[in-house]
This record gives structure tokens, sequence and C-alpha cells, in this order.
């Protein structure tokens, strides 16, 4: 799987006003209406994968530009307004317990979708535990949506809270068969403290953890005890002597891993995994690794056999798409409050181009570049 990006957003009270939400739906229909029509649907779920994109396009239907609502409430009305039969693709899962119905909504796709479910179903799960067991960056998942196509192109957009920053971060991947190496093609954010084993120059970091994961569990638990009497500065005669790199942990290390681990419960997951003797990461996340016991074994890979995972967040430079608000404004009155004479006009607009290409497949270029047109004009005015 390939992590698209990843943006952080600050946490907003308050709801969609009820007035708005029949706005936001007619908006978000027409956009991805006329893009299916000029595109097709794959091209779409590849624009909603760009979180860059999915921020603007956020922005234009009147959701607030830095939100942490704007994924949970967009990707909610894009699932409630676009029919899988209609628009080619269809929009799964969602915020809370919505998130685990993932697997039962494959199931329930028309039948002219030629999708693997069981498939899907893994990579749902498979998704969700790389962003939040490999890379670890303090946001708990708490949003996560599937879009599939009816040939089974696949995007994933879920969101995660950080409880001490109350900032959100959203994920977004993109159809694809890479999970563990350096999966990220754009990230927005803000950098905290994070570690991680995804980066391209960690590949004996992830052979090493797969290794571990084959060896006996009270083998694991007793290196683990030993590196996290390391951290505490409880010196080790035979831990210096193999070179472990505790002298170059630096103290946001440390803080990760002074986090409380259960060893029983650890010992338990490591046993069952074990047991299955897992042959890729990817089979390992499924097999019941998660964040506990992976942030155990990337203390024992540092500290006793001196292979440290990435202790950088996964994040690059910020884009700010603030501009897109100024299309009909915003719920929350910034850049100013939504203007329901222009939303109207906009949303009629948009709507008798999608009926005009609708009416006669030979009148769709026409109709779609005097669209362009429309677009260019207004970016000339303004």
């Amino acid at each position: 799987m390939e992590i698209e990006g990843i943006a952080d957003l600050p946490l907003h009270g308050g709801k969609v006003p009820p007035w708005l939400v029949p706005i936001m739906k007619r908006l978000a229909k027409s956009i991805i209406e006329i893009m299916v029509i000029e595109w097709g649907p794959e091209k779409v779920l590849e624009r909603l994968a760009n979180p860059l994109w999915f921020q603007g396009f956020n922005n234009a239907i009147a959701m607030d530009w830095d939100s942490s609502g704007s994924t949970t409430v967009t990707m909610g009305i894009l699932k409630d307004v676009l029919n899988p039969k209609e628009f080619g693709f269809a929009i799964l899962g969602g915020k809370g317990k919505n998130a685990l119905k993932v697997p039962q909504e494959l199931e329930e796709l028309p039948k002219n979708y030629n999708v693997n479910t069981k498939r899907l179903s893994i990579i749902s799960k498979t998704v969700a535990k790389v962003d939040t067991t490999l890379v670890q960056d303090g946001h708990q998942l708490y949003h996560h949506t599937m879009a599939v196509t009816e040939n089974g192109y696949w995007i994933i957009i879920q969101q995660g809270m950080n409880p001490e920053t109350k900032f959100a971060r959203r994920y977004h991947w993109k159809n694809t068969e890479n999970f563990t190496v350096e999966p990220h093609e754009g990230i927005a954010g803000t950098k905290g403290i994070a570690v991680n084993i995804i980066e391209r120059n960690k590949d004996d970091v992830r052979k090493l953890v797969l290794d571990l994961l084959r060896e006996d569990p009270r083998h694991i638990i007793s290196e683990y005890e030993k590196a996290q009497a390391m951290v505490k500065g409880q010196g080790i005669l035979d831990m210096w002597i193999k070179g472990g790199s505790i002298i170059g942990l630096s103290k946001k290390a440390k803080m990760i891993y002074m986090k409380p681990v259960d060893t029983k419960r650890i010992k338990q997951i490591l046993e069952n995994i074990y047991e299955a003797q897992p042959s890729t990461l990817e089979e390992a996340l499924t097999q019941g690794m998660g964040p506990s016991t992976a942030r155990a074994l990337y203390l024992v890979s540092d500290l006793i056999y001196n292979e440290p995972p990435s202790y950088n967040d996964p994040v690059t430079t910020p884009y700010d798409p603030f501009k897109y608000a100024f299309t009909v404004g915003g719920k929350d009155g910034v850049p100013y409050p939504v203007n329901i004479k222009v939303a109207e006009e906009v949303v009629t607009t948009l709507e008798d181009f999608v009926e005009r290409a609708k009416l006669d497949k030979k009148d769709k270029s026409l109709s779609l570049n005097r669209l362009r047109e429309l677009s260019c004009g207004i970016k000339e005015r303004s």
C-alpha cells in the first residue's frame, strides 16, 4: 500500500449547521459528477488520495480550511450522495464504529463490482495497522474510509487524533503493493515525536524485526527487559560489550520507549505470531503485532542489535490550501461566512453542466470546455 500523504489539522468543536448540509452535498455531488464524466472514477480517487487536493475540495464545499472535521464531514457527505452504480465507485467505512464496517460493506457492493473482497478487507486492516504500528506518531485512529471502483482500484483515507496536542492527522493511501518502504508521496503537517521503520534506509531494521518475531518469545522478552534497563540508566556489562546504541538514544526516543508495556500481553502476542511464522511484516501486522509489541521490538533492535528505527516524524513541508476557502466561505466564518447566494449560483451552474453533459455525450466536451472557460474567467476577475 502506498500512503499518498499526511496532513495535520486542529480539533474544531461544533457541527455543520443544518442549513449548510444540503448546499455542501449538492456542491460535492456536482463537482465529483463532472470529474467522473470527464476523467472516470479512477482519476477521481487519485485526486482524493492527494491530501492537498482533498483539502482544496473540502474548502470548496464550504468546510473549514483547517478543521479536523474536514475529513469526517467530507467523506461522510461523499458516502451519502454518491451512488456506487451511478458513479462507478463506492465509499465504505467512516468514523468510529463505522470504520470497522468496511469488510461487511465490501460484501454488499453491487453485483457489477468485480473486486476481490477478501483481499480488500485484508488491505483495509493492514493499512490501519501500518499507521498505528510501523509509524507511531502519537495519533490514535478514529476514522477509516475505503473507496473502491468497479474494477477494484482502491484508496484509503483515515485520520487519527493526538490526545495531547488536539491535532488530527490524515493519512492518504493509493492503490499499490507497497506497505512498508518509504510509502509517502506527499506529507503536510507539523513535525512531532515519532518512531517508524518505513524509511527506505531502514531495510535492515525491518528484516531484523521480522526475524525477531520468528524467535522464541521468551528470548525476546528477556532482551526487551535488558534494553529497558539501559533506557532507565541501569548499566549491563554485556550490553556495553555488544555495542548497544544507548549513547545515541535521544531524549525524544527515550520518551517513546518509557511508555508502559505489558510484557505478559506482549509475550502472548509474540507466541501467537511465532506459531504462525509470518513471511512478511504485512502478515505479522494482520496476525496481531500492534504498537506496544512493535515498540518493544524496536527497542531491542536499537539497543541490543544496534539497528535503530527512524525517529523522524514522516512529515514534509506543509501546504496552505486556504485559498480554496474563498470559493463560498467557511462554516465557522473563515475567511468569511458562507455566502448562500453565491453557493446556490455555483451549485446551480455545476448541476446545469452535469445535466447538459448527460443529455448528449457528443456535447460533453463542449459543456466541459465551457466550464473551464468560466473557471478561467473567475480567476482573471479575482
